[in-house]
């Protein structure tokens, strides 16, 4: 039976199913679908379309000395306008996270700042702590480097071959970054794209399928080609930037479409498209860089660009056009990425969480003037989007008509955590 009263009542939801239904939430997880109750707050659902909130699964949210670049609170605020109610931190920091102090340093910085929900992952080095960090809460391990990438050092083989030994021993996700990186230094897209290509990043993805012990819980991210996708084993990872950009569509040395693995050219990209369906998550690798280090010459630029706040309106606005299916975007932005990592799912079940993103049917174009990176500026700028109008977070309203009403922050650790 639903409870008497409840803290929110989303109305009118049309469910996956084609019914019509009202969602009672309580206590931060649905609690029944159905009738109504009475409530504290309800949202007329009606001509808008409910999705549960994405899981982002890859984003830099910088902060310490790089928050120039980006913070907790401007990251995770740009996470919900974007309909993200959890957002999975990478390790490679300044200073990188490779002890427990570390760890439960950047997520006490987190539980300080952050508008919604986090978790934190474990930097794999050489002389990284790994089972102190997954005792402490670590909710994966990398990504790890198979090869250099912004401040992160490639591992070499062996020293690979070890370390996912120790992570697999204990039960642990390994999230790796595959490439291959030859030749000078580039000074354009092209050259970038020849430097770290497609077909290097295949052989980087077998090789460490060959490192990997039997069984082990591998997950790739950001693959650009089709080939890398065809050659994972475990779970893969795409981006918006490798679905949406490729780099014919800029200027040949501008250094805001640099990124690692680098953007293709426009038939790659149509081919990361054919592998829709065997691709498990689509996810940010929101690494926001300031305009000023982006205007650096090509050489000097770092890569990276923002993203979790644009992740999902893109992909709503290939659902408008009839390019993919709603259910898709559910399955791999929300319900996917949360099984992965074993935390409660957002849904329409009773027991739930309830975190949910509601979107119009309005199409609009990205403006990077109207986003919350900090960063303040969007390699999709002109894209089609759908944003949302409201978002939910633990069953509260959190943001609504552009602006954040009220912040949830909640700690989502690892399998391995030892609370004390």
């Amino acid at each position: 039976m639903p409870p008497v009263t409840a803290d929110l009542v989303l109305k009118n939801v049309l469910l996956p199913t084609g019914r019509s239904a009202d969602i009672v939430i309580a206590g931060g997880v649905v609690r029944h679908v159905g009738g109504a109750v009475r409530a504290d707050e309800t949202i007329d659902c009606s001509g808008l379309t409910c999705l549960p909130a994405a899981v982002d699964m890859h984003v830099h949210m910088r902060g310490g000395v790089q928050a120039e670049k980006e913070d907790w609170r401007t990251g995770t605020e740009s996470a919900v306008a974007g309909g993200v109610t959890v957002v999975v931190d990478q390790p490679n920091t300044i200073p990188p996270l490779t002890t427990p102090d570390l760890l439960c340093a950047r997520i006490r910085e987190a539980e300080e700042h952050a508008v919604c929900g986090f978790a934190v992952n474990a930097g794999v080095t050489t002389d990284a702590d790994l089972e102190g960090m997954r005792n402490a809460g670590a909710m994966a391990f990398g990504e790890i480097f198979a090869a250099p990438s912004s401040y992160g050092e490639g591992l070499d083989p062996e020293t690979l071959e070890r370390l996912l030994a120790r992570i697999h021993a204990m039960g642990g996700l390994a999230t790796v970054h595959a490439e291959e990186v030859a030749g000078p230094a580039p000074a354009t897209l092209a050259e970038h794209d020849r430097a770290r290509s497609g077909a290097g990043e295949a052989r980087a993805v077998r090789a460490v399928r060959a490192l990997a012990p039997g069984g082990m819980r591998l997950h790739f991210c950001h693959m650009s080609t089709a080939a890398s996708v065809e050659a994972a084993r475990g779970t893969v990872e795409a981006t918006p930037h490798h679905l949406f950009l490729s780099r014919d569509m800029f200027a040949e040395d501008d250094a805001r479409a640099r990124v690692n693995p680098p953007l293709r050219d426009e038939v790659t990209r149509r081919g990361l498209w054919s592998c829709w369906e065997r691709i498990d998550i689509v996810a940010s690798d929101h690494a926001p860089h300031t305009l000023r280090e982006k205007e650096l010459p090509f050489e000097g630029a770092p890569s990276g660009m923002p993203g979790v706040e644009t992740m999902v309106p893109l992909l709503m606005a290939a659902v408008r056009r009839g390019d993919i299916p709603l259910a898709s975007v559910i399955e791999k932005t929300s319900w996917r990425p949360a099984a992965i990592l074993g935390i409660r799912r957002a849904g329409f079940l009773p027991g739930d969480r309830a975190d949910f993103a509601l979107y119009p049917d309005t199409v609009t174009r990205i403006d990077a003037g109207s986003l919350h990176a900090k960063c303040g500026w969007s390699p999709f700028e002109g894209l089609d989007a759908i944003f949302p109008e409201e978002v939910v977070v633990r069953g509260r309203r959190t943001y609504a008509g552009g602006e954040l009403l009220e912040a949830h922050p909640a700690w989502y650790p690892g399998q391995g955590y030892l609370s004390l």
